[in-house]
């Protein structure tokens, strides 16, 4: 099932945030060998990870992590505008209405929907919470995913060529792409309403996020 969780929140979800910060060692360090800082745990976090993100966490039934993605307020500190401005011209990107996504992170145990359920989580967070889009940095691994789920950025910039290739995406979601991500992962549209509702209920303004992300 899919988890919303807070930074400040993860302590109650031990096993769960444990396997999480592993497997994101083991992808971006062991497998495809970013610079990253790896923990005396085995455990890869950053300075972001210490802004109370809000995670969206693919939850294996054993309650470990199977794949998750972070997500951060455009208005605060944020990866696209601290490190790749250079992928955008100099334009700082910072919008209540848009919101980044970094750290999209798949277990190597992870069931193949794990990447359209994360997409359909994400689409859950745009609508409960008036976002009307998500920027990220993604490399060319990445396309492949996107494109295979349905839900391709529009590119606001890219640095290098082939496989060395780094781009800027702008991700927005509409109901149609809703209902074709829900189809690929399995899971029907109100079973992941049911589990933002279970994390948010059903009333949810467009300045709680900005409260609880500082």
């Amino acid at each position: 099932m899919i988890r919303y969780v807070y930074a400040n929140d993860l302590n109650d979800f031990p096993r769960l945030k444990r396997t999480m910060f592993q497997d994101r060692a083991d992808q971006f360090k062991a497998r495809l060998g970013w610079e990253v800082d790896i923990d005396d745990k085995g455990e890869e976090l950053d300075e972001y990870d210490g802004l109370n993100p809000l995670y969206v966490i693919w939850e294996k039934p054993d309650g470990t992590h199977g794949g998750s993605m972070r997500l951060l307020p455009t208005t605060g500190p944020c990866m696209v505008n601290d490190h790749f401005l250079n992928l955008t011209d100099g334009v700082r990107i910072s919008s209540p209405l848009i919101w980044e996504c970094t750290r999209f992170c798949l277990s190597r145990t992870a069931e193949p929907r794990t990447a359209a359920a994360l997409m359909l989580a994400g689409g859950e967070v745009m609508s409960g919470f008036g976002v009307e889009h998500y920027v990220g940095v993604f490399d060319a691994r990445m396309v492949r995913i996107y494109r295979m789920i349905g839900s391709s950025p529009e590119v606001l910039g890219a640095m290098g060529t082939g496989r060395d290739q780094i781009s800027v995406g702008l991700w927005s979601f509409t109901e149609q792409a809703r209902l074709s991500v829900a189809e690929k992962a399995g899971i029907p549209p109100e079973t992941s309403r049911r589990w933002f509702n279970l994390a948010f209920g059903d009333l949810v303004t467009t300045d709680q996020p900005a409260q609880r992300i500082a």
